[in-house]
C-alpha cells in the first residue's frame, strides 16, 4: 500500500502516543525520543521527517503557547525540550482553544485508528488532572494536618515557649 499523504501534526501527535502507549510508567518524552519513534514509523514512506516535524513538536502544537501560525493543541511543554500528549484538563493559550488535539480518524492511515481510540478511551480518561502540573498535584495535601485539634489550637501549640 503506499503511504498516505499525512499532515506533520499529526505525524508529531503518532509519535508521541506511541511513545506513550508503549511506555505508560513514563510522564513525558524528549523532543529527540518523539523524533525517532516518528523516524521509525516512517508515515511519510521517504524515511526522513519533513522540516517543519521539529519546530512542530517544539512549538506549533504546544498548548500553552500562542499560535503561530496553527492554533492545534496536541502536546503540553513539560519541561525544557520535553513533551507529552495534551488532555483536557491542561492549561491552554486562548488563541488554541479552537484547535485540534487528537488527529481526526479520516485524516490518519487506519492502523493508528486504534491508537486514537486507546488515547480517547483510556488514556485520556485514566491521567489524574494533576498529571504533568505541580500545583494540582499539591491538591488535598495536609488535609489531615488538624484532625485531633483545629488550626487556632494548632498555632497555640506551635507558639508554646515563645518569650
Amino acid at each position: 500500500m503506499p503511504p498516505r499523504t499525512i499532515l506533520v501534526a499529526d505525524e508529531v501527535w503518532i509519535a508521541t502516543a506511541l511513545l506513550q502507549r508503549e511506555n505508560p510508567d513514563r510522564a513525558d518524552f524528549s523532543l529527540k525520543e518523539i523524533r525517532e519513534r516518528a523516524l521509525r514509523e516512517n508515515l511519510t514512506g521517504s524515511g526522513a521527517l519533513r522540516p517543519s516535524f521539529e519546530t512542530c513538536a517544539a512549538w506549533c502544537l504546544v498548548a500553552t503557547h500562542p499560535a503561530n501560525p496553527d492554533c492545534h493543541r496536541m502536546l503540553v511543554k513539560t519541561a525544557r525540550g520535553r513533551r507529552r500528549l495534551y488532555l483536557p484538563s491542561d492549561p491552554c493559550h486562548p488563541d488554541r482553544e479552537s484547535g485540534k488535539s487528537t488527529p481526526s480518524r479520516d485524516e490518519i492511515p487506519e492502523p493508528y485508528h486504534e491508537l486514537l481510540d486507546w488515547f480517547l478511551e483510556r488514556y485520556n480518561r485514566a491521567v489524574p488532572l494533576s498529571h504533568g502540573d505541580p500545583l494540582l498535584g499539591l491538591r488535598g495535601l495536609g488535609r489531615d494536618l488538624w484532625n485531633d485539634e483545629t488550626a487556632d489550637d494548632y498555632v497555640k501549640r506551635l507558639r508554646e515557649g515563645w518569650g
